[in-house]
């Protein structure tokens, strides 16, 4: 049997197959873009039938190019909902994107109600609509609730690649979807009350497996190789770029920006949001007797990161390409006093203001379209040094060496040096800009003997480059100033800065 993966990665705006070798190369990749649809502002649907068809088409292109494999990672976006028929495996409406925010309302009326803290972006209040709107009321639901099957996109995948026999999701996706509590041994599991709450009946849930762990076979696909991977985009980039012992650390720079921080196996008290704006989350689960081994890790969020480049490019017009803004940003020394906070959609860790929106600070007569970029790019590194600082701040026993990055601006020379003098901190950018693929690869390869020990998964890391921080004796001033400027940003929409999820 053959010791490559096959890694099937399903993105936010795009989908991609590729096989996975043994000394973490990446051959036989194939990509189709895949975009939600915006039918009215707030709302992120997509067509689950079409993405299980795009899934197989480059499943079947990347084997046909790379040949047999001996297992199947799947790595997806998190917290994106689908409900579908057992019976028929047809979906009861559309599939709900983790960026749709047409449940706002039921999420302060579970907080009031039930005193559920649940937000718009995980998939708990989202399964509640589909059943409303798509089903009935709590006794319709009930009478056809044994056809009934949620899951988020690797659920759906699974499904699709097993003909319907597997109904599963592992530690780290079930974790963020608002519908699990901690247990006492640290693994999650399904709530009943919040299901009960939210009127979601607790046999349409998949059940909860290890991260990495054969679970059943892709019979799809040919050789029926087995499925030995579930992962979440962000848990993926985590062991993707090798972040495999505590206090290790990935920031994926791509629409927005997510930072996580390893912790170990001892698991949080609580899955709620801490002091400082970040979140408990599950790093990774590996099959093993009597009970998967859990690790944890610590999430913190950019709202926008990427986004702020293709404004630059899209609305503004003052660079042509995305790749641009680096040497722009590069021809000139400083922004001379420009200083730009990415609140385009409002701020998350450690704000969580919603209403905050991006600010444009410090221009003067002499203020050029250079200056702009570089602020922009800065702006986008000093939210980065946020997010790291708010890790730190939750968790004082972690001291974070090295920030591992990946995503579209990881590409972005001025940008990551830019990181690296904000935070103080050495950056190593990864050799994939889309690490999730190597993660979901390793995490299969573990579990089926390509590799034996994540000490293996270490040493496989090579970085494209490593960007140590320029001696600054004005970072603190620096960074007070930006403290400032996010000040000004802050609570411009107070009717959305009031919100708290």
């Amino acid at each position: 049997m053959s010791s490559s993966v096959l890694v099937i990665d399903i993105g936010t705006s795009g989908l991609r197959s590729a096989v996975v070798r043994p000394d973490g190369s990446v051959d036989g990749m194939h990509h189709r873009p895949f975009v939600p649809s915006t039918p009215f502002a707030g709302l992120v649907e997509f067509d689950a039938v079409e993405m299980a068809r795009l899934v197989l088409e480059v499943s079947r292109l990347s084997l046909a190019d790379a040949g047999p494999v001996g297992s199947v990672g799947i790595t997806n976006q998190r917290a994106s909902t689908i409900v579908w028929r057992r019976s028929t495996g047809v979906p009861i409406g559309p599939a709900l994107g983790w960026q749709d925010l047409r449940t706002v309302g039921e999420c302060i009326m579970a907080k009031l109600e039930h005193g559920l803290g649940l937000a718009p972006n995980q998939s708990a209040t989202k399964v509640a609509w589909l059943l409303k709107n798509h089903v009935g009321d709590a006794a319709a639901v009930a009478a056809i609730a044994d056809d009934l099957a949620f899951g988020t996109v690797d659920t759906w995948i699974a499904w699709t690649l097993s003909g319907g026999s597997l109904h599963v999701t592992d530690h780290g996706n079930a974790a963020v979807t608002g519908l699990c509590e901690i247990t006492a041994d640290g693994g999650p599991r399904w709530h009943a009350r919040a299901c009960d709450a939210l009127g979601v009946p607790m046999r349409i849930l998949p059940t909860i497996v290890a991260s990495s762990g054969v679970i059943g076979h892709a019979t799809a696909l040919d050789g029926a190789p087995p499925i030995a991977a579930l992962a979440g985009d962000q848990q993926a980039s985590l062991i993707g770029q090798s972040c495999v012992r505590p206090n290790m650390a990935k920031c994926t720079f791509g629409t927005g920006g997510m930072m996580n921080v390893l912790l170990g196996a001892q698991a949080p008290d609580a899955p709620e949001r801490l002091a400082h704006g970040t979140f408990p989350i599950v790093a990774w689960s590996r099959a093993g007797t009597p009970a998967p081994d859990v690790w944890w890790a610590s999430e913190a969020i950019m709202l926008s990161a990427g986004t702020n480049v293709e404004w630059l490019r899209d609305d503004l017009g003052i660079i042509s390409d995305a790749a641009d803004s680096d040497a722009i940003a590069a021809s000139c020394a400083d922004t001379d006093g420009v200083v730009y906070v990415p609140a385009l959609l409002g701020l998350g860790t450690p704000h969580w203001d919603y209403g905050a929106r991006g600010a444009l600070l410090g221009l003067t007569r002499g203020s050029g379209r250079a200056q702009v970029v570089r602020a922009v790019l800065e702006g986008v590194a000093h939210r980065g040094a946020d997010l790291l600082e708010a890790v730190e701040a939750d968790h004082p026993d972690v001291r974070v060496p090295e920030i591992r990055v990946d995503g579209g601006m990881s590409r972005n020379r001025t940008f990551v040096q830019a990181l690296a003098d904000a935070t103080g901190r050495p950056v190593a950018v990864s050799p994939l800009s889309e690490a999730t693929t190597l993660g979901a690869g390793y995490l299969a390869g573990l579990a089926t003997g390509t590799w034996a020990t994540f000490d293996e998964i270490a040493d496989l890391w090579r970085p494209l480059s490593l960007v140590e921080p320029r001696p600054d004796p004005d970072r603190a001033r620096q960074r007070e100033k930006w403290a400032d400027a996010v000040t000004r940003a802050s609570g411009w929409i107070p009717e959305l800065s009031s919100l708290d999820f």
